[in-house]
């Protein structure tokens, strides 16, 4: 488990990231983000004792980490296992209808595998994606542009 709280650079590879996220890989902020996301648990743990002592940091801090470990793992495992395919991608990949419900829409593998620049993961009328309702209202804010679609409109 160390490999998730010890950054090695051999794991990171920062080409891939000025290749598939060029203006995050300019932005200052970002690279700072980067740099030093551990540091910034320290006021988000303090912030989260002030507000409800030590209950608050362990779910704010551990469970939700630990819980995001397992979306991931589930997404990587199941998603490969079983489901149905949408395109013929050079992998296993499968969309999982469940696996989508609960991880906000990653479960929609397939489509992610064929297609991994596109913001969308659900692409037919019933692959619901909350992820994707998300950036929809970043981008209503002001917060989210230039966001990749589906080849086809859906």
């Amino acid at each position: 488990m160390g490999w998730l709280l010890y950054k090695r650079p051999e794991f990171f590879e920062y080409e891939s990231n000025r290749k598939f996220a060029p203006d995050l890989a300019k932005d200052a902020f970002y690279r700072w983000l980067d740099r030093y996301y551990l540091l910034l648990q320290i006021p988000l743990g303090v912030g989260l004792y002030l507000l409800g002592g030590w209950s608050f940091v362990i779910y704010g801090l551990f469970v939700r980490a630990v819980l995001l470990w397992h979306s991931t793992w589930l997404i990587n495992s199941a998603s490969h296992i079983t489901g149905y395919r949408s395109h013929d991608s050079d992998d296993n990949s499968r969309n999982l209808w469940w696996a989508a419900i609960l991880t906000y829409g990653e479960g929609w593998h397939n489509n992610h595998h064929a297609y991994p620049n596109v913001a969308k993961a659900g692409w037919k009328w019933w692959e619901i994606d909350l992820t994707w309702w998300t950036i929809l209202l970043l981008k209503q804010m002001g917060l989210a542009r230039k966001i990749v679609l589906p080849p086809t409109a859906s």
